[in-house]
């Protein structure tokens, strides 16, 4: 089986040159910011960083208690299992390019936390928990329910409340960002103060022991991702014809149903190459998507499943998405099985049909 090494879902930005003059340097730094923001966050966090499916980044209270560390290690290890994904393969320089261009919605400069420790007592720190922060935050932590879109959260919730159990948010932020955070809450949210609450520093403290207990796994210190080419592609010995009776048959052998086939031009308004023809296969087992689709919404980026087959100058070939290669990009360890499950499902089915 031969891949194919494409690039992750996401398009990288890169400046064509740099004028040695510094102020240019720095306005071309900033626009590169802004492009990478654009088309990595704005998506959830909103245009003008006013929030969406992800929080409001532009809050001055978010970015008071936001360190230009935590920033990073937010971008670089996501949050697993929510809908924020790991940007495990952007470099340093263009992280560090967003966070300059998220910088420049600062008041005032931004934080920086030690590593130190606060200790508190975590039993206690779960009975105030309970009573003033699981009603948003979740019972044991995790959030709304399912990956934190929109849909998951009461309407009139205008943020959505985050994840604290999460390994991605306990590896970012230290213990005196979640002091800060209890403290001060978060104005223009549903978060109160902790003086509003009624708690005084103790209780703080206890919070902060219970939240810091959720922390099971250091992100930081051993790679999280294996590589994976984005395309699975297989030579066909058999004909165009031959090959997409092949691939139906297996289809059917695999207790998927066949759905329909779709020319890959269908709806666009370009002529077809010459001596090329390419033909999606279109195929499910709608239990299992039903199922893909409960633990995370975004299973649909592949489902239902499809292959296609294409001719050119009567090289035939067959090609599928790699699901493995998108879990990575989901960051859901729930729907790693299902990645797998279907990466055997997709292999199979290329294989059989090139016997």
């Amino acid at each position: 089986m031969q891949v194919c090494t494409l690039h992750p879902l996401f398009l990288r930005i890169f400046l064509i040159s740099l004028i040695s003059i510094l102020p240019v340097h720095s306005a071309l730094s900033a626009s590169k910011g802004e492009a990478l923001y654009l088309e990595n966050c704005s998506i959830c966090h909103g245009i003008e960083g006013d929030g969406g499916m992800g929080i409001p980044l532009i809050l001055d209270d978010f970015l008071k208690s936001a360190s230009n560390e935590y920033l990073k290690q937010s971008i670089r290890l996501g949050r697993p299992e929510r809908i924020m994904p790991s940007f495990y393969w952007m470099s340093e320089s263009d992280i560090d390019a967003i966070i300059n261009y998220i910088s420049n919605w600062r008041q005032s400069p931004a934080p920086q936390w030690s590593s130190k420790t606060i200790n508190g007592d975590a039993s206690s720190g779960q009975l105030l928990f309970e009573t003033h922060c699981a009603s948003c935050h979740g019972i044991d932590g995790r959030g709304g329910k399912g990956t934190g879109m929109r849909f998951s959260r009461p309407r009139d919730l205008p943020v959505t409340a985050p994840a604290l159990n999460n390994q991605g948010f306990l590896n970012s932020a230290p213990d005196e960002m979640l002091h800060f955070i209890i403290k001060n809450g978060r104005k223009n949210t549903p978060m109160p103060s902790a003086s509003t609450l009624g708690l005084n520093p103790q209780n703080i403290n206890d919070l902060v022991s219970y939240i810091r207990s959720f922390h099971k796994q250091d992100l930081t210190k051993k790679p999280l991702y294996h590589t994976e080419p984005a395309s699975l592609i297989v030579d066909s010995p058999y004909s165009f014809e031959e090959t997409i009776e092949n691939v139906k048959r297996s289809i059917t052998g695999s207790n998927f149903v066949h759905i329909r086939d779709q020319e890959l031009t269908h709806g666009f308004d370009v002529k077809p190459l010459k001596d090329s023809r390419q033909m999606i296969i279109y195929f499910c087992n709608f239990s299992f998507l039903n199922e893909a689709l409960k633990i995370d919404p975004r299973a649909g980026m592949f489902l239902p499943c499809r292959i296609t087959v294409t001719e050119n100058n009567g090289k035939v070939q067959m090609m599928s998405i790699n699901p493995k290669h998108l879990s990575q990009i989901f960051n859901n360890s729930e729907l790693d099985e299902s990645c797998d499950e279907m990466y055997k499902v997709y292999t199979g089915i290329l294989e059989d049909a090139s016997l």
